[in-house]
């Protein structure tokens, strides 16, 4: 009875987290986002009024770019995601491209060195998956967040490899690669910093403007976007495809920047030392994201509050004042990654991110034994999974020692002695203990294994 009624809690608390759609944000010129500080740049700076204009009166197309460098996206592509979704909560209509063609050269911008180059199938693998996340992500938020009477328009994943199959080289040379200067070419922050490092450019690297360039043109011409959206750092490649498109076409068109996030060293938000915390559960579970927003330092959690959720300004607020009596609840940390964990994986990631949450934080078994095997094991972190087959007598040493939790029976009989060993978030001391269904083994038939503090294996028992 016990287990049924905190597994009913934490329902009833996740039922809470998803019924709030009035209080979420919505503003149909964003450029109001400005505000929150979501909006760094338009650019050209001069047209800021008529974009506001536009954006504020009419249905505008907004594209923003993503290249596929890996089969998931990361939390550091949060902010343009949900740029395009405030786009599309305003009444516009959202272009998301993946770059199946430009991801084959790779985007020298922030970067001191090139990428490494990507074959074509693995390329076109990664567009595939991207696509699904992106789609995915996009019917989340208008199942959880999104409550008016007017429906959304559909998010448009575009794949610029299809348009580019048609060009030959020397066509795009000579129709394309005619209207730009070297000299604004050479100027670009990106180039000039590239240029000046110890391993230089490539003229692939030199030549990817161009291709951003035409990316926006095309989408001009069989969409009318007449605006971008990208990271600061996409300034240069923004100011190209403008440029283009006034000496090709004679319109107007817009780029708008975003902040790019660091973390307290300087680093691209979610790639700090070089593990980047993926959109796909696949390779971050919903537990280890909804940590990783958890973990936010109270310094940087309300600019998160404000650039990463729909939340009005006045909700961050009054949380914020909250949090500020009471830190040590890290209410505000915890409404943070709720927001986002619902937004990326949905009620069914939320749930498995608090089971696990609860388990290991309050010591409370009873959610964990709801949960696949498959899905325990990856929630730490891709456990080690190892299948026993119980036998009559078994003892704590014997199950250390079959899950590979030590490197001897020397050191397992060692440690576990010192109490650095438990089973099922309970300490096992005595190596010599035979194993109890009712006390080792978890409903599931699962036992979660732990060595010191961060280690965990994961036995699923062959009942």
């Amino acid at each position: 009875m016990l287990a049924s009624t905190r597994t009913f809690q934490l329902k009833a608390r996740l039922k809470t987290l998803l019924r709030q759609p009035a209080r979420w944000y919505t503003e149909r010129n964003i450029l109001k986002l400005r505000d929150r500080g979501f909006i760094q740049d338009v650019f050209p700076a001069e047209t800021i009024d008529k974009a506001s204009s536009m954006l504020g009166s009419t249905c505008q197309t907004v594209y923003a770019g993503f290249d596929p460098t890996a089969n998931s996206l990361h939390v550091g592509n949060l902010l343009v995601l949900i740029g395009l979704l405030h786009t599309q909560r305003a009444g516009h209509q959202p272009i998301a491209l993946v770059g199946g063609a430009t991801g084959l050269i790779g985007d020298p911008s922030g970067r001191k060195t090139e990428r490494q180059q990507l074959r074509t199938e693995a390329v076109e693998h990664n567009v595939a998956c991207i696509r699904r996340q992106i789609e995915a992500i996009f019917a989340n938020h208008e199942r959880f967040f999104w409550d008016r009477p007017s429906p959304l328009k559909p998010v448009l994943v575009v794949n610029n490899a299809d348009w580019y199959r048609q060009y030959s080289f020397v066509d795009f040379m000579a129709n394309v690669g005619r209207h730009f200067r070297m000299g604004a070419m050479l100027s670009r922050s990106s180039v000039q910093t590239r240029l000046t490092s110890e391993s230089g450019m490539s003229f692939t690297e030199f030549s990817y403007q161009l291709f951003q360039a035409y990316d926006w043109l095309h989408l001009l011409r069989q969409h009318n976007c007449r605006f971008q959206l990208g990271g600061s750092d996409q300034m240069g490649n923004i100011m190209s495809g403008q440029e283009l498109i006034s000496r090709t076409d004679g319109k107007e068109v817009f780029g708008l920047t975003l902040p790019l996030i660091t973390n307290e060293e300087g680093d691209k938000f979610g790639k700090s030392a070089g593990n980047a915390v993926w959109l796909s559960d696949d390779r971050t579970s919903p537990y280890a994201m909804y940590q990783f927003f958890v973990r936010t330092p109270d310094s940087e959690v309300e600019k998160l509050l404000r650039l990463l959720t729909f939340l009005p300004v006045q909700t961050i607020e009054q949380t914020m004042a909250r949090h500020r009596r009471t830190p040590e609840l890290w209410e505000a940390q915890k409404l943070l990654a709720g927001e986002l964990t619902k937004l990326v994986h949905g009620e069914a990631g939320l749930y498995k991110a608090m089971a696990i949450s609860r388990a290991l934080y309050n010591g409370d078994l009873s959610t964990l034994e709801q949960l696949e095997v498959r899905d325990v094991a990856q929630s730490f972190g891709g456990a080690p999974l190892c299948e026993i087959l119980p036998e009559p007598g078994m003892t704590v040493l014997d199950v250390a020692l079959r899950a590979r939790c030590f490197p001897s029976r020397a050191d397992a009989e060692r440690i576990i002695g010192a109490g650095g060993f438990s089973i099922n978030l309970k300490k096992a001391k005595n190596p010599a203990e035979v194993l109890s269904p009712s006390v080792h083994i978890l409903s599931n038939r699962i036992s979660l294994l732990r060595v010191g503090k961060r280690n965990y294996y994961i036995v699923k028992w062959l009942l």
